[in-house]
């Protein structure tokens, strides 16, 4: 009898049986977004607060600060504002989706870029998106104006010791993105074209010698050095061998973050379940990288949200998907030279009672679908599209409704 219930202990999924990991939830500001919706635009400013883009599709996209200490949200740009528009639809900058990273002086780098055309829209009324920063000692904002007309900015990387931010641009088209690479001169404001990396949901990462790396299409990373003004393309490849296909794939979306030092950079694929690192000092016409290993130990999963934190570890927000029970994210880490990733457990929120999901006739809320209850009351989301990692706390974005989950102190 006992070996036969270890055999059915083991066909149960190790979900079902997984200690829960409570984190503290804060609803964002449902007036700066119109499907409680946001991307993983969300980073830890020198200032101890958070930054995250929003999407207000048709109308405008915002960049909202999250105070840890106070708990407070406040809206400390609004995109059209800045730039002086009142366009609408399809033309409207409708969101912020870049990854958000910060310069040495502190100021905030984010993007904006084009929403959904609604039924009878041409995709010609959207002219392009801008780069914008917000300086926190201030409270200013500026635009670099459009990088590229027609395309929105997907990703912006500042390394203003050299005056420069690196851009790369997206056409939303499918199934090939035309993404691409682009330096602006923070002085002058003008955009050097580097050219179509046709890699969507582009990263970019700059190394310990100033030197801008970005995807391409087809298992191909480009490597940018201001120094020479050289362009190399350099083929990935994975402990000596062929890469995965994962990372060659047409819809490979890459999320990519560096080391504190800027000599690693860390790769997720989103649907590839495997993480990845690449040694920034490696020198030849091959990018040689390392796989550590399964994100889970499950059939398929979905990882949009991955970090790298002050001290160095790596942080992923990982959905399960294909789970009998409906989709369930987990939180992971994994420490530089550890033998795999920990799966610290599904996260749930701690305090339910953090929003309303109802109207005032008790029908569902719109756009709060992903926010899920289990059977035995557990509020749980599974959608995370964002994560920050600082020395105090790991910050988990999720949607529908668009929440703020924090986990301190991060779980060793």
């Amino acid at each position: 009898m006992l070996l036969r219930a270890l055999l059915l202990l083991c066909l149960v999924p190790v979900s079902l049986y997984a200690d829960w990991l409570p984190g503290k939830a804060y609803k964002l500001p449902s007036q700066y977004t119109n499907q409680e919706s946001g991307y993983f635009s969300i980073i830890e400013g020198h200032n101890g607060k958070l930054y995250i883009g929003s999407a207000k599709y048709g109308v405008n996209g915002y960049l909202l600060e999250f105070d840890p200490q106070t708990e407070k949200t406040t809206m400390v740009m609004d995109v059209h504002e800045v730039i002086g528009s009142k366009a609408t639809g399809f033309a409207a900058q409708a969101k912020i989706h870049t990854r958000n990273n910060v310069g040495a002086s502190g100021k905030i780098y984010v993007g904006s870029k084009q929403g959904y055309p609604e039924k009878g829209e041409s995709r010609d009324l959207y002219k392009g998106g801008y780069v914008l920063t917000y300086d926190p000692k201030t409270g200013k904002s500026e635009h670099f104006g459009i990088a590229k007309a027609g395309h929105g900015i997907i990703s912006v990387t500042p390394d203003e010791e050299k005056g420069v931010a690196y851009i790369s641009t997206c056409s939303d088209d499918r199934p090939i993105d035309h993404t691409h690479f682009m330096i602006l001169d923070l002085k002058t404001k003008q955009y050097t074209d580097l050219g179509d990396m046709e890699q969507m949901y582009a990263f970019i990462v700059v190394d310990y010698l100033h030197r801008a790396y970005h995807p391409k299409r087809g298992g191909f990373v480009v490597r940018y050095d201001p120094e020479t003004k050289k362009l190399e393309q350099l083929k990935i490849t994975i402990d000596g061998k062929e890469a995965p296909k994962g990372l060659t794939k047409d819809n490979s979306i890459q999320n990519w973050d560096w080391s504190p030092d800027k000599k690693t950079l860390w790769c997720v694929e989103m649907t590839t379940n495997e993480l990845f690192s690449f040694d920034l000092t490696q020198k030849g016409e091959t990018f040689d990288g390392k796989s550590h290993g399964k994100l889970l130990d499950v059939k398929s999963t979905d990882c949009r949200a991955m970090c790298v934190a002050p001290d160095g570890r790596v942080w992923m927000a990982i959905t399960e998907q294909g789970r009998s029970g409906g989709p369930l994210c987990y939180l992971a880490s994994y420490t530089p030279g550890a033998k795999g990733v920990v799966n610290h457990g599904p996260i749930k929120v701690a305090n339910p009672d953090f929003t309303t999901f109802t109207t005032e006739d008790g029908k569902p809320k719109p756009w709060h679908h992903t926010m899920r209850k289990e059977k035995d009351g557990t509020l749980t989301p599974w959608q995370p599209l964002g994560i920050a990692a600082t020395k105090d706390a790991v910050y988990v974005l999720t949607i529908a409704p668009f929440t703020l989950m924090k986990f301190a102190p991060p779980p060793k």
